[in-house]
């Protein structure tokens, strides 16, 4: 490639989408007006809205997910998985112990303290459609059995064909990281005029509010945990508190950029919550949370295609509405700033390698959490010393504590689960104040940091601003609305990738791993990130 190419690509990555930046803004914070001003109109409107979809489409993001899992493990066990995300010589940048901790810290991190506990309790008092009886021996191995299927292999396979997709369109292709970049096998030129940035406009804006969501929830667990250890209570001083400190350290772990700040915050928190699941595993009944996993594993196993493919046609769908289909669409909205960040981390290792680090090993780190978390509560539950489910119907935040609060050291422990909470939500919020950087800056992977503070600093006030005035259900339910089209871009996506894929390998553009060749790859894409600072050093 020539040099005036080289520069062609580099000053495409350079300065800020100043008109999808301004657009996403102006929408984001009409957004807030409107979730502030009409609080309960836009809680009720989003409700009535996502159960119509999910009710109509729920079949959509029901086939979408499962595509997806059997997709990406098509590619990873085909000739495909072969294909290296970098040139030949690129080494991973990162260990597998910490690019897996960053999966976690910005993936499902917040998620897995949040439902840990409440989800199967819940499940076992109100299980599917069809299935066993309430607060039944075997209703709560059904409802450990459904958490692993929400938290496991089909969450994760979202993240990972965003990422894939991102990462085969930056590092192999040298296009910038946008989804607009993701869809240019499909629609062309079009993915740099108004169609793309359209696309990158509506992107930006559900990241944002998606990650606004996110740091409420995340002060909910927080406050939740400061209560159960403490006479702190909820009010509006402990909110701008709580939001501010969170805002700060997520903003400036952002500006101290992935190795100084997400990677170790990723590290340490990976390491307590390993340590606190096997104090619960050690102290708590040993024996019983592996043979209920063994048991709900065993049925997720061998219900894995009915689950994948149930859409509640012949029950009540309300269930699959609340449950699988609400994961699946809040899930997808996430995936388009989790998929660009995993592509940053995941450059070096084959697409073989790559699945199993996004799919594979966090399902298994899924599945074991769930186990010892759910297995605590349940058997406290079942055995009559903690009422864990009512404690869930009042507070989804408490139901964690509460399960603590049976150990020994219930304080120190409730405390580990509030900086767990906290360092979950800072890494994930700096990566996607890093995204939005990205997205607002015509994909350049090195956003400028007086903008990733800007829209740091927009997440938290956005948050606060809900949480004060009680609207965050309202924004949730609209994130989700706003968001739920995305299941169709995301299998253009999928496409897109799978096009450009099957085309460079069968034209020789890119090598397999392990497979000896002849002469070196062409290439029609500007060369990876690697090649051109080598040309700059040379």
């Amino acid at each position: 490639m020539g040099a005036s190419r080289e520069h062609e690509v580099q000053s495409r990555r350079t300065g800020i989408d100043i008109p999808v930046t301004a657009v996403a803004a102006a929408f984001t914070l009409l957004f807030l007006i409107v979730g502030v001003t009409f609080s309960d109109q836009m809680r009720v409107a989003g409700e009535h809205i996502y159960a119509y979809i999910a009710k109509e489409f729920g079949w959509v993001f029901v086939l979408s997910t499962a595509g997806f899992v059997f997709f990406i493990l098509y590619l990873a066990f085909s000739k495909y998985g072969r294909v290296k995300l970098g040139d030949p010589g690129d080494k991973p940048a990162y260990s597998t112990f910490s690019w897996i901790a960053m999966m976690f810290a910005l993936g499902v991190g917040i998620g897995l303290i949040f439902y840990g506990a409440y989800e199967p309790v819940t499940l076992w008092a109100e299980p599917p459609p069809g299935g066993p009886e309430p607060r039944t021996d075997e209703a709560a191995v059904v409802g450990m059995q459904y958490s692993i299927f929400h938290w496991a292999l089909h969450p994760w396979a979202f993240f990972g064909v965003a990422g894939l997709a991102f990462a085969y369109t930056t590092i192999k292709k040298g296009r910038p990281s946008l989804v607009s970049a993701t869809l240019q096998p499909l629609i062309g030129t079009r993915a740099e005029g108004l169609t793309g940035r359209g696309i990158d406009t509506w992107v930006i804006v559900t990241t944002m509010v998606g990650n606004a969501v996110t740091l409420g929830l995340g002060t909910l667990q927080i406050i939740a945990g400061l209560g159960f250890i403490s006479d702190i209570e909820s009010s509006t001083l402990v909110l701008i508190v709580v939001v501010g400190l969170l805002t700060t350290a997520f903003i400036f772990s952002a500006v101290a950029g992935v190795d100084k700040g997400i990677k170790r915050l990723a590290d340490f928190n990976t390491l307590l919550a390993i340590a606190l699941g096997l104090f619960i595993l050690v102290l708590g009944p040993f024996s019983f949370i592996f043979n209920l996993m063994s048991q709900a594993l065993g049925g997720y196993i061998f219900n894995f295609l009915p689950m994948s493919f149930q859409t509640g046609a012949f029950a009540d769908g309300q269930w699959m509405q609340d449950w699988t289909v609400f994961f699946w669409a809040w899930g997808i909205s996430w995936a388009p700033y989790v998929g660009s960040f995993l592509a940053k981390i995941s450059r070096g290792r084959t697409i073989r390698e790559y699945v199993f680090g996004v799919l594979i090993a966090p399902s298994i780190a899924t599945i074991v959490w769930f186990s010892i978390l759910g297995g605590a509560a349940l058997d406290l539950q079942l055995s009559g010393e903690r009422d864990i489910a009512a404690v869930a119907s009042e507070s989804a935040q408490a139901a964690f504590f509460e399960v603590l609060a049976a150990f020994p050291l219930s304080t120190v422990t409730s405390l580990a689960v509030v900086i767990l909470a906290g360092v979950f939500f800072v890494s994930g919020a700096d990566a996607g104040a890093i995204v939005l950087g990205t997205f607002s800056s015509k994909g350049s992977e090195e956003p400028q940091k007086w903008l990733v503070v800007a829209w740091g600093l927009l997440v938290g006030a956005v948050a606060l601003t809900l949480l004060v005035v009680g609207g965050l259900d309202a924004l949730q339910w609209g994130a989700i609305v706003v968001a739920s089209p995305f299941v169709l871009i995301l299998v253009a996506m999928c496409v897109g990738l799978f096009k450009e894929l099957r085309a460079d390998v069968r034209a020789g553009r890119v090598t397999l791993e392990g497979k000896r060749s002849d002469r070196p790859p062409a290439r029609t894409g500007p060369p990876s990130v690697s090649v051109v600072r080598e040309h700059e050093e040379q």
